[in-house]
């Protein structure tokens, strides 16, 4: 019995291993190998088509380069050079952003400007110790109700210093002395005191601005 399971187990096929009469063995052993080890000839075959792919990737943009180069010498070549450099002076750099926001608000242009010279001396990065931010000083609270997400851009500061003014001259009827009170005081303390509070920094401040206009009115009338 022994002898019989010991030939039977002699013959059958081991797992995983393969024999005389599997079909890929033979097909194999029926060509002749070009080198001894085929995988390892198709591994580097392999690293040959990388190493040129790789090749071909960093030499093709150099030609590119080179063709796009050789493709602008042959138009015509403008120089430009700088002679002279004019300074804008900071009360006249934003000119033109406070004249597009006096027009949308029908606020007076001097105003605007005054009041950006009394806030900040026209330094767009300028933090109060309040919190007070950039050119016209915004209050965080006032940005945030304005909708100002870059409380530091000149447009969206400027933009939004003058719609302050302007909702302020709308409260107090035209008077610009009460609107300027209210731009540093706030307008709960304007109305208050019924007028312009007995704050020493806020009757400075609004003698500075009405100055500040009257100012820019004489030189505008001398021009």
């Amino acid at each position: 019995m022994l002898d019989e399971l010991a030939s039977t187990a002699s013959d059958a096929p081991a797992v995983g291993l393969r024999h005389h009469d599997d079909r890929r063995v033979a097909s194999r052993r029926a060509q002749t190998r070009e080198t001894p080890d085929r995988r390892r000839r198709e591994r580097r075959r392999q690293r040959f088509r990388s190493l040129l792919l790789t090749m071909l990737a960093l030499i093709a943009p150099h030609q590119l380069r080179k063709s796009e180069s050789a493709g602008l010498s042959a138009g015509p070549r403008v120089s430009t050079t700088i002679d002279t450099m004019i300074p804008v002076q900071p009360q006249q750099a934003y000119e033109g952003i406070i004249r597009e926001a006096a027009a949308l608000y029908r606020v007076d242009a001097d105003l605007i400007r005054s009041v950006m010279q009394a806030e900040s001396a026209f330094d767009p990065s300028a933090v109060s110790r309040a919190g007070a931010m950039g050119l016209m000083q915004l209050m965080p609270s006032i940005a945030e109700a304005f909708g100002v997400e870059h409380p530091f851009d000149p447009r969206e500061n400027i933009m939004a210093g003058a719609r302050l003014l302007r909702e302020l001259l709308d409260q107090y009827h035209g008077n610009v002395k009460l609107a300027v009170a209210g731009y540093n005081a706030g307008p709960t303390a304007v109305d208050a005191y019924g007028g312009v509070p007995p704050f020493r920094e806020t009757q400075g401040y609004v003698k500075k601005v009405t100055e500040l206009i009257a100012a820019a009115r004489r030189a505008g009338d001398g021009d």
